[in-house]
């Protein structure tokens, strides 16, 4: 069980050599990062003492694993780059069970207790004590994050708090909260994955997910300036609607647009 006194978490190197096994065998010819200068240019700004905040799809829990492994097909800036990237993970992923534990240990995450998780227990008996551990956790971890991101980390968190499932519409649409991690940095960096080398399982059991061969693609879009694209879409948020959840809708848009344009290249890909 994660405790509050050791939310961050860093990277195992000798887990990750296995991953990346799984990976070379799984990620098809022509897989590609495309938009690496965006990555660079996050990480310069990091490095000049800006706050910086990766946003991703997420369809799998290889998502990560397959950023950083492209990350680092590009020579060593990208080495660089992968490594400074702390991803914030829940902690179910620490706790489901060894399998999930030993693939999340081979990257540094921030440890968090997400409200999704708690509110599906809230009829629980234990839920107060639940609901006590989470306030612990995330306080603990906010503070990691401030440390990390003001010593030229990348913090990496996937928007939807979820992985997408078909079956499931709204485990595609951002949380309110992640407009409260925004808030709190300069600069967002949205980016877009095509491909699933992990498919979800239905039963929800993380360790049994399917493996998948698949052509990855991953690309960045130009960096977003948080404070700006936060005033913009607050501006023109709808009447009675949550302007959190505006915001994080609009980022989801441009998620989306990324996402489409990297469909259309694999397709020219296959053509």
């Amino acid at each position: 069980m994660v405790s509050h006194d050791e939310v961050y978490q860093p990277a195992i190197p000798a887990n990750r050599v296995l991953v990346e096994h799984i990976i070379d065998d799984l990620i098809q010819p022509g897989s590609t990062l495309l938009g690496f200068e965006h990555f660079v240019d996050l990480y310069e700004r990091a490095q000049r003492g800006e706050s910086c905040l990766l946003t991703s799809e997420h369809f799998s829990n290889f998502d990560l694993p397959v950023i950083h492994y492209l990350l680092c097909k590009q020579g060593e800036l990208g080495k660089t780059i992968a490594e400074s990237i702390v991803a914030v993970a829940a902690a179910k992923l620490n706790e489901e069970n060894r399998f999930v534990r030993a693939f999340t240990q081979s990257y540094s995450r921030i440890v968090i207790y997400p409200s999704r998780a708690l509110a599906a227990i809230k009829n629980n008996d234990d839920f107060e004590q639940e609901q006590r551990r989470s306030r612990e956790i995330n306080m603990s971890a906010l503070r990691a994050m401030v440390r990390k991101k003001n010593s030229g980390h990348i913090i990496l968190v996937f928007p939807a708090g979820t992985r997408y499932r078909p079956d499931n519409p709204d485990s595609a649409r951002g949380l309110p909260e992640i407009d409260g991690y925004m808030k709190q940095f300069d600069n967002v960096l949205p980016v877009g994955i095509t491909g699933n080398l992990l498919l979800v399982n239905p039963s929800n059991d993380m360790s049994e997910d399917y493996i998948n061969e698949d052509l990855m693609v991953v690309k960045a879009g130009p960096v977003i300036a948080s404070k700006r694209f936060r005033e913009k879409h607050r501006a023109t948020c709808p009447e009675g609607m949550d302007p959190k959840q505006h915001v994080v809708d609009q980022l989801m848009s441009t998620l989306a647009g990324i996402h489409k344009e990297i469909e259309e290249y694999r397709d020219s890909l296959a053509n």
